[in-house]
């Protein structure tokens, strides 16, 4: 609780708040453009749902019309009854779609933020170490080659655990773990790795995931928990890459003062 509080301190500060801006403004432009192409689909789908085709035999020679049922009510109860049924049925159809579509935009903001704060991982904990750990070194490891290739990786098996879990879809309680897992596994592996590869070393990256891994995975959860709140995302994943980078400080500080203290006490 203390290490989340400070994060949120850290968070407030205006080097902090300027780093905030580049994914709140990529993810909020990305959610609108979202938002107006599900308004559009949504309007498209009950002008369809308006309109009615209708064959007429003339001189022997077959036509067929569309026609545009007008929503006026008040013409005759036969085309009211009609509109009114097809206005409902627009209505759960497109309430459908809403929901459907929340659910994608929500899913793809996150992705986006994973992928976006990656590119701002290293300022951001630039700026922390030099705020509270100017005593470690970020040695850091791995390459833009080696990086894009675990991302395709970890994307591969996200999207592999989504196919897989689709009968679990359909069984309550149990859909809410297989429609996030996937996500939360890929949020994970890139959260973990674009921290960790900052500022450890190869060796004790390896050291902290094998040692750490069920707190990390805790801390992991509880942020990706938090993204899933409507709006949150917009504003939070510089707090996550703070949050974690003080997890990670802090246990390479550890692991690099045993190591000092060993090496003293085999000298001695």
């Amino acid at each position: 609780m203390e290490l989340f509080i400070q994060s949120l301190k850290d968070l407030f500060t205006p080097k902090m708040l300027k780093f905030s801006l580049v994914p709140l403004i990529v993810i909020a432009v990305v959610m609108y453009i979202a938002f107006l192409m599900l308004v559009g689909a949504g309007i498209d789908q009950l002008q369809a749902h308006l309109e009615t085709t209708q064959t007429v035999v003339q001189n022997g020679v077959p036509h067929t019309h569309t026609q545009v049922v007008d929503a006026d009510l008040n013409t005759s109860s036969a085309i009211g009854n009609f509109i009114a049924t097809y206005i409902v049925g627009s209505w759960l159809f497109s309430f459908f779609i809403y929901a459907i579509g929340t659910f994608f935009v929500l899913y793809a903001s996150i992705f986006m933020a994973v992928v976006v704060i990656g590119f701002l991982t290293p300022s951001i904990l630039k700026e922390l170490r030099f705020m509270h750990y100017q005593d470690v070194e970020m040695i850091g490891f791995g390459s833009a080659v080696e990086s894009l290739f675990l991302t395709l990786k970890w994307l591969f098996i996200m999207m592999l655990l989504f196919f897989l879990f689709v009968p679990l879809y359909f069984i309550p309680v149990l859909n809410v773990v297989a429609l996030n897992f996937p996500l939360y596994y890929f949020f994970h592996k890139m959260m973990n790795y674009d921290v960790g590869s900052t500022i450890a070393s190869r060796e004790e990256f390896a050291v902290i995931t094998s040692l750490y891994a069920g707190e990390l995975r805790v801390k992991t959860l509880l942020l990706y928990l938090l993204s899933l709140v409507p709006f949150v995302i917009l504003f939070a994943t510089v707090f996550y890459v703070i949050y974690l980078g003080h997890t990670y400080f802090l246990k390479v500080r550890d692991i690099r003062e045993k190591a000092l203290l060993e090496g003293r006490n085999e000298e001695s």
